[in-house]
């Protein structure tokens, strides 16, 4: 994803939207009703519609390894190290975090009140210690499908979906596999309406352009929806209210 735009005298942030991406974190999607899974929208082929939104799966920090994507970030030389033993930069949510308590936005206080919450968060309590919140397989029944026997089962995947106060905006928080290890995980997804995104032609109603990009405008009339974001993330897990709290402690330096 490209850099965002830092407008220091506006206090405003915009981040490039790839509208065209088929994987990744952006991507753009539909649904009739709120508690649906979204299925993707082939916006080159089908074009925008009022009821696509996109789902965001955003990051709080990039590995200072990682070059590529530490090039993304506007604050390659902040650091602290993450509950994997990496040394890691700002990226996306600490980043927009970052700016806006610079500019007197955010507080030292709001800051503050996120560590004291999570500092009393046990860790009985955290999502993926959850015991309600775990993926469910059905009890196997016998399927012909084309002469072949299969035994056929239903995989059901928690999905807990919060909606900001006063806002078109949402996060979902998904329970799925872990990719690369045994368990499974809770992943954080922001999503919002596509009229949100900000483009020189009106998206509604036409196919999208080749690599197009829109724009997603963070203010001090949205901030707040990141900063609660901030801390939810802290309640994923253990692993996540560390990283939390290096981050909120390198802000506040």
């Amino acid at each position: 994803m490209p850099k965002i735009l830092i407008k220091e005298k506006e206090h405003e942030i915009q981040v490039p939207i790839m509208l065209t991406a088929v994987s990744g974190k952006i991507r753009i999607k539909n649904r009739s009703i709120l508690n649906k899974y979204g299925t993707p929208v082939a916006a080159r082929r089908d074009g925008f519609a009022l009821n696509n939104y996109v789902e965001w799966q955003i990051g709080y920090d990039v590995v200072k390894k990682e070059v590529n994507k530490l090039a993304e970030s506007s604050l390659p030389k902040t650091e602290f190290i993450g509950a994997n033993g990496k040394t890691k930069a700002l990226y996306e949510l600490s980043e927009y975090i970052w700016y806006f308590y610079r500019w007197n936005i955010i507080s030292k206080n709001d800051l503050k009140e996120i560590v004291d919450y999570l500092n009393s968060i046990k860790d009985e309590d955290l999502i993926d210690n959850n015991s309600e919140l775990q993926i469910d397989r059905s009890h196997p029944i016998a399927k012909n499908i084309n002469g072949f026997n299969f035994e056929y089962t239903q995989v059901k995947y928690p999905l807990l979906i919060y909606k900001f106060k006063n806002y078109e905006i949402i996060t979902e928080i998904k329970i799925t596999e872990k990719q690369y290890a045994v368990g499974t995980q809770p992943m954080l997804y922001l999503c919002f309406p596509i009229t949100e995104l900000k483009s020189d032609v009106n998206l509604i109603g036409r196919t999208a352009e080749v690599k197009e990009i829109a724009n997603f405008e963070i203010t001090e009339d949205n901030i707040r929806v990141f900063l609660e974001m901030l801390k939810m993330f802290g309640i994923l897990s253990n692993s996540h209210r560390h990283d939390i709290l290096q981050i909120i402690d390198t802000i506040l330096v």
